[in-house]
Order: C-alpha cells, then sequence, then structure tokens
C-alpha cells in the first residue's frame, strides 16, 4: 500500500490526460462529452466529499457541545 498509493495517483491522471488525447485524435468533438462526463463523475465525487466531511464536522461539534437538559417530564 505505501507504494501502490503514490502510484496510483500519479498514473490516474497521466491515463486520462493520454485517453482524452487518443479521443480528440479518433473522434475529434466526441472528447466534448468524454470531458463533460469526467467533469460530472468529479463533481459528483466531490459533493459527496464535502457532504461526509461536512456530517463528521458536526458530529464532532455536537459531541463536544455540553449537554442541553431536556424539559422537566413531572406530570400534575
Amino acid at each position: 500500500m505505501k507504494i501502490a498509493k503514490p502510484l496510483l495517483l500519479v498514473t490516474t491522471p497521466i491515463g486520462i490526460a493520454g485517453g482524452i488525447y487518443e479521443g480528440y485524435r479518433l473522434a475529434g468533438g466526441l472528447v466534448f462529452l468524454m470531458v463533460a462526463l469526467l467533469l460530472m463523475i468529479s463533481a459528483a465525487v466531490g459533493m459527496t466529499v464535502l457532504t461526509i466531511r461536512r456530517e463528521a464536522a458536526a458530529e464532532r461539534a455536537r459531541a463536544i457541545a455540553p449537554p442541553t437538559e431536556a424539559p422537566s417530564q413531572r406530570l400534575p
């Protein structure tokens, strides 16, 4: 895992750039659709990561905050 993660982080963008170049060479204007798809997938992943981070921060803040007192449940 020590070598795999950095290798994956380096080779993935290189592979995507190579794929976009080859798509342009072979299909010309259709590479626009490929780039649009990549942007939509990236936006979806980014929004998912931001939502997870926001919920985790709210959970940490809730754990740190002092507990609020519940109203008394006495019956008359």
